[in-house]
Order: structure tokens, then sequence, then C-alpha cells
């Protein structure tokens, strides 16, 4: 008879302990850094939906700015008027958007200064305005103009 003992080799309990625990570990640092990438999406996307709507906003601004005669700011109301031969067109600014019309704009207007001939004012003549959107907007300035016309002097 043959005493030869037959062993098998294979990982010991121990062995496979250890990775396990290795495997643990790594998957759990692999779901934190998903998370943080997640997270930064997050920030990423909210970043670019803010400055759309800013972009948005300050093109709609330029546009009705440049085809208007005249603009006015109610102050009781909180809206711009923007007044030509055609048609007039109103943008309310309330709390937390900016209503004009069918659009509405995601944003937080904190101040609103008014310019005639490069001087502040809070007369009904206006040739330039800028508004500052709120803290979570990172503060950003729109500032619109235009170049007044004979008919901005003669128009009381």
């Amino acid at each position: 008879m043959n005493n030869r003992k037959h062993t098998i080799r294979a990982f010991t309990l121990s062995e496979l302990v250890i990775v396990i625990l290795i495997t643990v570990i790594v998957a759990g640092i692999a779901f934190s850094v998903l998370e943080l990438v997640q997270k930064q999406m997050s920030g990423i996307q909210t970043n670019f939906k803010n400055t759309t709507s800013i972009s948005l906003l300050e093109q709609s601004l330029y546009i009705d700015m440049h085809r208007s005669n005249q603009v006015q700011y109610d102050k009781l109301n909180n809206t711009l008027v923007f007044t030509s031969e055609i048609d007039t067109v109103r943008y309310q600014i309330e709390k937390d958007f900016v209503h004009k019309e069918i659009d509405t704009f995601a944003l937080s207007i904190e101040k609103i200064q008014l310019y005639f001939e490069g001087k502040e004012t809070t007369a009904d003549k206006i040739d330039a305005f800028k508004l500052t959107t709120a803290k979570e907007y990172k503060n950003a300035a729109i500032f619109i103009y235009k170049r007044n016309t004979a008919n901005t002097y003669m128009n009381p």
C-alpha cells in the first residue's frame, strides 16, 4: 500500500478573508468616488442652468431695448416697460423669476440700477440699466444700454 498523503493545493481561510476585505475596501472607495462625481455633475448642471437663464434674459432684454423708443421702470409694480411704435413689452420682476409675456426666466434679481446719459437716475427716461442677480446666481450683473437718438430728447 501506498502511504503517501494526497494534498490538494488551495487557499486557506485566512487568505480568502483577506481577499474579501480588500475587495470590500476597494468597492467602498469606488462608491465614494462615484458619489463625489455625481455631486460635481449636479453642481455643473446647476451652474449651466443658471448661466443659461442669465444669458437668455440678457439676450431678450438686449433685443427689446434696441427695438424700443422708450424704456421706463415702474417701481411700484417692479416692471420694466419697453415701448415702441409697434408694441409694448413688459418684464415683471418677481422674487424668484422674471416674467415676460409667455417667457419666464428662473432668476432672482436682487438689485436694479437705472441710468440716463451715464448717470444713475430714478426718472422716467432710461437709456441703460443694470440688473444684479442674487447670491445663488453668483451676483451676476446684466448691463444693457442703447444709444440715444433725437427721438429720445424730443418726446417728453
